[in-house]
C-alpha cells in the first residue's frame, strides 16, 4: 500500500490550523492574502508529503524533493514579484 496513514493527518492539521490561523490574520489586519499565503503552505505541505510518500522515497530522494521545490517556488515568487512590484513599493 502507497499510501501512508501519517499523511492523511498531518496534510489535514497543518490546512486546518493554517486556514484558522489565516482567518484570524486577516480579522486584525484586513488583508486577503494571508489567507492564502498560509494556505498556499498547505497545499505544498499536502503536495510535497503526497509525493513522498506515493512513490515511497529514501532520505536522499526526499531532500531532493524538497530542495527542488523549494527552488521552484523561490524562482515563480521571484517571478511573481518583477510581474505585479509596483513603483510605490521602491521608493
Amino acid at each position: 500500500m502507497a499510501y501512508g496513514e501519517w499523511y492523511p493527518f498531518l496534510g489535514w492539521s497543518v490546512f486546518i490550523i493554517s486556514l484558522i490561523i489565516g482567518i484570524v490574520m486577516f480579522a486584525t489586519h484586513k488583508k486577503i492574502y494571508s489567507i492564502f499565503y498560509l494556505v498556499s503552505i498547505a497545499l505544498y505541505v499536502f503536495t510535497a508529503g503526497f509525493f513522498i510518500d506515493v512513490y515511497n522515497l529514501s532520505k536522499g530522494g526526499i531532500l531532493g524533493v524538497l530542495v527542488v521545490s523549494a527552488i521552484l517556488f523561490m524562482l515563480i515568487g521571484w517571478y511573481f514579484s518583477k510581474i505585479f512590484g509596483s513603483d510605490n513599493s521602491r521608493k
